[in-house]
């Protein structure tokens, strides 16, 4: 849980994180009693040499260090309940709200984000305030806008909105102008709205070809919203390489995702909390319908599995690569810790074994985000994106429940730990 933010305080050119052990996400084996050597922002060396008497050290007393959290489904500037969207509002208090939740989810240890739709672009402009040096936030890979139909699921959204193929390929192209990293569409219904069906498909096959062009025209992909097995097998065709939810997926489908080694994130809490949801004046209907759906949401999610998990040391194999991502604030407290970590905790219980889980949010997730050997592994030369916990997490998820520390590019952004000197 969070307490207050850290100030901004200058940091050393070197850092010693000392006496603790390095969780390997890659391996999914710990490296015991090392130090780790991080000097401007990027780990140096993990070493079991002692710190020289001068350096700057911060003593970890036995505790773990992993890579920091990265959430590759997230809505910062997201109201509630949805109907309290205003298309009109102001973009400078859009991107305040945004900036709010994305400090949350920094000092909660998510160091990266994906954001798959934001009002008025927030997440460009945190994103721009961040690289300047403005403010302190995660990592940000945005989608600017999701693009969808007139009247189609995010409808109110303040999305952008298109039909037929040249309006699908002006709306997309215009977000990767914009400064969009990826392309987020809506290809079928979703269970927050009454009158629409997660089963039903929302866009053609040629709408989401022109998406899937522009993306390509820009090197980058698009990634879907997805209820229906149906759905998903007519984007694969038309080259959707990420897929969102999937809350009705066959074995077939399932295993046709594994064969073109997709991305999934389940987002499994959307339909699990229901406390969390009725805090955040859900409708009784839609608190409803999501416990409705929770059970083969479920079901989906271990086909997925079942299917084959992408395996990083053989890229060239069938596998779906399982993410974490909320559809939530990542930061947002919930059930005694944050959506973040109660996510990674039910994709846990959805049948990945450890290593799997923790790759969830961290190795895995940065292949999709583009920082592929730079980021979502505690190595040499990568980015010092560093969280510490009390427990090992290979042994118990729930030990992210607890993160004392928390550092980005080498900078300290939290320290409860009070072992500085």
């Amino acid at each position: 849980m969070t307490s207050g933010r850290r100030a901004r305080l200058p940091e050393p050119e070197t850092l010693w994180l000392t006496g603790g052990h390095v969780v390997d996400v890659r391996s999914g084996r710990v490296r015991r009693d090392v130090n780790v050597v991080v000097t401007a922002g990027r780990i140096e060396r993990i070493t079991a040499a002692a710190p020289p008497p001068e350096a700057a050290t911060v003593e970890l007393g036995g505790r773990y260090v992993l890579p920091g959290l990265i959430s590759v489904h997230t809505h910062l500037s997201v109201l509630y309940p949805f109907s309290d969207t205003d298309e009109s509002e102001d973009s400078g208090l859009t991107a305040l709200r945004a900036l709010s939740r994305a400090q949350d989810a920094l000092y909660a240890g998510v160091t990266t984000i994906r954001c798959v739709h934001e009002q008025n672009r927030a997440d460009l402009l945190v994103r721009t305030a961040a690289e300047q040096g403005w403010v302190d936030a995660p990592r940000i890979v945005g989608a600017g806008r999701a693009i969808s139909t007139t009247g189609g699921h995010g409808h109110g959204s303040a999305c952008s909105y298109a039909d037929g193929h040249d309006g699908f390929l002006r709306a997309a192209r215009q977000e990767l102008a914009a400064g969009a990293d990826l392309i987020k569409v809506f290809i079928t219904g979703g269970i927050a709205h009454q009158g629409e069906s997660f089963t039903g498909a929302q866009m053609t096959l040629e709408e989401m070809r022109a998406v899937v062009r522009a993306a390509e025209e820009h090197g980058a992909y698009v990634t879907a919203h997805a209820g229906s097995g149906s759905a998903i097998r007519e984007a694969l065709h038309a080259g959707v390489r990420g897929f969102e939810h999937a809350y009705e997926l066959d074995e077939d489908t399932a295993a046709r995702m594994a064969e073109r080694r997709v991305y999934l994130t389940p987002t499994l809490c959307v339909t699990r909390c229901p406390d969390w949801m009725a805090e955040h004046d859900f409708t009784p209907w839609q608190i409803e319908r999501a416990l409705e759906v929770g059970p083969g949401h479920l079901a989906s999610i271990r086909r997925a599995i079942a299917a084959g998990v992408a395996d990083p040391a053989d890229p060239q194999a069938p596998g779906i690569t399982m993410l974490a991502g909320t559809d939530y604030p990542p930061g947002e407290p919930i059930e005694d810790t944050v959506v973040a970590v109660r996510e990674m905790e039910f994709l846990s219980e959805a049948g990945l074994d450890p290593a799997q889980t923790l790759r969830t949010g961290t190795l895995d997730a940065a292949r999709l985000v583009g920082l592929a050997g730079q980021a979502g592994s505690v190595e040499e030369g990568y980015l010092a994106d560093l969280i510490v916990t009390d427990r090992d997490p290979l042994g118990d998820i729930s030990a992210l429940r607890r993160i004392p520390f928390v550092m980005q590019a080498g900078r300290i952004i939290r320290d409860d730990l009070g072992g500085a000197r």
